[in-house]
């Protein structure tokens, strides 16, 4: 980065003003990639279907959270000036994302090759379930389905039960940033290169990714369980209803700050938790000797005295808990008027600029400004159902 001239304050500037990003995504993993980049400036257009959705609190609260500083505009893709108009803008588009079931952006003639004779340079980020080639190419699903294929599932629950899922679709978010990352990168090597990209992501691979040290454990075969396994570790019960304490045990020497910040029990100088191999064969009952002292303590109370005795300790925080959190508050995490973001650029810093489109409230400035359509043209097409 380069170093700023103490005498001039530079204005900040959005790091992608100059990227326009054709946007058919829906739902949640689509969404999400686009709006990381819209808040960093791309002209992100949403094409949103002309026929009436179902609308109740929930789809719009979802569609508001992730489409701020998007455009929307309405389009017919079943007619053929619709297809036509939609070519007309992929011209003017750096890039193209859309995560339907793979079928559907083909039906409509707009597979890679053809994207590429409208503008040569252009990025095609697809993202499907299971990628658009292989065996599974056609299956559909949403986050929870990814995250059970993927072999996410499996590892949620308890010992001896069935899964409990992991109570929100993960694969979505994790999909979506995966997607930007990709995205960027693409930019770069076109820059570099004056070349596009065709970015086929499948939101199963994604998650498989996040499971590497499941998957060597698997193929070792080996004892690595018992001998790099943190132990004691695992989510405690405190005072309260349903609050708990996540505690993560690494070291022997981690085990004797342990003992000490639960006062010295005398079950802890027990042999069966005198190394780390018995503690792990005797987790059950270790587990349940930590909770009987958790479960009379208040959640943050057990956090902090644990942490004092460098401790990895942590409160199971509900959505009141973040609310509050006076981290996230003092790096003003939190706006009344929009959706907040993690990422902080120094240079560059988001800018709120709009909610959620409204249905084609950017019909105007789109086919008329940037199509450079009549406004008799336009009446036409909104006569014959095509926007």
């Amino acid at each position: 980065m380069l170093k700023q001239n103490n005498n001039q304050k530079m204005p900040p500037e959005a790091v992608l003003k100059d990227l326009r990003i054709l946007d058919f995504s829906w739902v949640l993993a689509g969404p999400y990639a686009t709006l990381i980049l819209a808040d960093f400036g791309a002209e992100v257009i949403k094409i949103q279907p002309l026929l009436p959705e179902k609308d109740d609190a929930f789809s719009r609260g979802y569609y508001n959270t992730w489409n701020r500083n998007k455009l929307g505009i309405t389009l017919n893709l079943e007619k053929a000036e619709g297809q036509r108009i939609v070519r007309k803008l992929i011209d003017l588009s750096d890039a193209v994302v859309e995560n339907f079931s793979p079928r559907v952006m083909d039906n409509w003639g707009m597979d890679y090759p053809a994207l590429q004779k409208i503008r040569s340079d252009i990025i095609y980020l697809r993202m499907s379930t299971a990628g658009h080639s292989g065996p599974r190419q056609d299956f559909s699903g949403f986050g929870p389905t990814v995250q059970a294929t993927a072999g996410l599932t499996s590892l949620t629950g308890y010992p001896g039960q069935t899964p409990l899922g992991v109570g929100f679709a993960i694969a979505d978010h994790v999909a979506g940033l995966y997607a930007a990352i990709s995205l960027l990168g693409a930019l770069e090597y076109r820059q570099k290169t004056g070349q596009g990209q065709y970015i086929d992501l499948a939101l199963t691979e994604t998650m498989t990714t996040l499971l590497a040290d499941n998957i060597l454990e698997y193929t070792r075969k080996s004892n690595i369980d018992l001998i790099s396994r943190p132990a004691p570790e695992g989510i405690y019960r405190c005072r309260s209803e349903d609050r708990w304490v996540a505690i993560t045990i690494n070291s022997d020497a981690e085990w004797e700050s342990l003992k000490k910040a639960l006062g010295n029990p005398n079950w802890a100088d027990r042999p069966e938790f005198s190394s780390r191999t018995a503690r792990i064969q005797n987790s059950e009952a270790l587990n349940s000797q930590i909770q009987s002292w958790s479960q009379l303590q208040d959640a943050f109370e057990v956090m902090t005295i644990l942490q004092r005795y460098g401790i990895a300790a942590g409160v199971v925080q509900n959505a009141a808990d973040i609310a509050a959190d006076p981290h996230l508050k003092a790096r003003g995490f939190f706006f009344e008027q929009a959706q907040s973001s993690p990422i902080r650029l120094s240079a560059c810093p988001i800018d709120y600029r709009k909610p959620a489109p409204l249905k084609g409230e950017d019909n105007d400035y789109v086919y008329r400004e940037l199509l450079g359509l009549s406004s008799a043209e336009i009446e036409k097409l909104k006569s014959e159902n095509v926007i």
